[in-house]
């Protein structure tokens, strides 16, 4: 009897068994037409593995399931498979770093990615699964920073277990900017994805570009109760019908006339000399002589009786100790301010080269209070303390000028990022 794979194409804990099993020379089928949610629910499935999970590993003398111990199982029908070691010493090394890989990188990379795609999202719990992914990761770049494998000269199990809890990370969540300050993880990481042994099973690999979204889930709809009441209205019909004619009238008259929508307040003031999407332009334009340009551009335009201008530093810097983490929080500050677009441009920088990192805005608002249904609307502006500037003072109106140009060093520290809200 073959040895039979119960997983999908994809499965990145099922590549281990698989690669494992290209390395040893023993021969591995994976299951045709296997479906995630389907195939894993059946009576015949859930024999061989009682809680549903994937992979399933379905042998001569019976199941194994959990991937490690399916990979290791395929290594050693391999007499001295260099994959298991030369030596009880390198055998306990191999143990190590698969205990680390599944521990440290692998349930840390799920911690983060999982909650954002299927629910269960809160933003502590990310700071804290990204924080000890870091911590993780810098452990392992450093032991590769004099290692080309985990273990010895050659690819072993270790390895194998290693990059494919790595796959997940670098093609779903760990971008660029993020992997960058683990030089030899990136190095290790590609350098085994590429080789022909790797790469027959899991294919082209592409770094992901941007970390998913967290999504969203609706409620519920609720076809039932509709149908229900809908039986039941005829006979209510019957019963009621006069009492309900006047409610009938009352509502035709209502859809026959809506009421209109109200004008934001913002749109009521008197007439501004500034027009907001010229600035804007110029700012989006201007590409040389930035100072001389938008910023002369912007105090000509600029227009302090419709408009007025605001600093805002966030009150919780000591908590920005990810890097990756704050440009994502002010990012997602960014998208909420959407509903504002219209009347308003936003600076906000991320300043500093060493956590904790200090995040610091400057925003233009139509008015001269920041408008009420952004404070209505908007959480994220309770995380800041706002205060409004004073253009008569020329160090603010200084400091302004700096703000809308990036400059750094910005107040003695360099600018890890700068975002602009137009």
């Amino acid at each position: 009897m073959a040895l039979v794979l119960y997983a999908g194409k994809t499965n990145k804990n099922g590549y281990k068994t698989l690669i494992a099993a290209e390395y040893s020379g023993v021969e591995v089928k994976l299951v045709e037409n296997f479906e995630m949610g389907v195939s894993n629910k059946t009576p015949e499935f859930l024999k061989m593995n009682p809680i549903g999970k994937v992979p399933v590993l379905e042998t001569p003398d019976g199941p194994i399931f959990e991937s490690n111990a399916i990979a290791r199982y395929v290594a050693r029908l391999k007499a001295e498979n260099p994959l298991c070691g030369s030596t009880l010493f390198d055998y306990g090394h191999i143990e190590q770093w698969i205990d680390f890989a599944s521990m440290e990188i692998d349930a840390n990379i799920a911690r983060w990615f999982y909650p954002r795609m299927f629910g269960g999202y809160l933003p502590p719990a990310e700071e804290f699964a990204i924080a000890s992914l870091k911590r993780a990761l810098g452990a392992l770049n450093t032991h590769l920073a004099s290692n080309t494998y985990l273990v010895g000269h050659s690819v072993s199990l270790a390895d194998i277990v290693m990059i494919c809890n790595l796959y997940l990370g670098f093609s779903q969540i760990m971008t660029k900017s993020f992997t960058l300050e683990f030089p030899h993880v990136e190095r290790y990481f590609w350098t085994l994805v590429n080789q022909p042994t790797f790469k027959k099973i899991i294919g082209e690999v592409k770094q992901a570009e941007s970390v998913p979204p967290v999504t969203s889930k609706k409620p519920a709809a609720q076809p039932k109760e509709t149908k229900a009441k809908a039986k039941d209205e005829p006979k209510k019909e019957a019963k009621k019908e006069v009492e309900k004619q006047p409610a009938k009238a009352e509502a035709a008259e209502e859809e026959e006339a809506p009421k209109p929508k109200p004008k934001n307040p913002l749109d009521l003031l008197p007439p501004s000399k500034m027009i907001l999407d010229e600035w804007k332009r110029l700012y989006s334009n201007t590409k040389t002589n930035f100072r001389e340009v938008a910023i002369k551009g912007f105090w000509d335009m600029y227009d302090p009786e419709g408009y007025s201008l605001w600093f805002c530093n966030y009150k919780y810097d000591e908590e920005n100790t990810v890097s990756f983490v704050t440009l994502n929080k002010v990012g997602g500050f960014l998208q909420r301010m959407d509903l504002a677009r219209k009347y308003a441009f936003g600076k906000m920088l991320v300043i500093g080269s060493q956590p904790p990192f200090k995040v610091k805005g400057l925003w233009l608002f139509r008015g001269q209070e920041i408008p009420q249904f952004v404070l209505d609307e908007c959480y994220d502006m309770e995380l800041y303390e706002w205060k409004k500037v004073d253009i008569s003072d020329e160090a603010q109106k200084e400091r302004v000028s700096q703000m809308i140009e990036d400059c750094e060093p910005f107040e003695g520290e360099p600018l890890l990022d700068a975002k602009c809200f137009k």
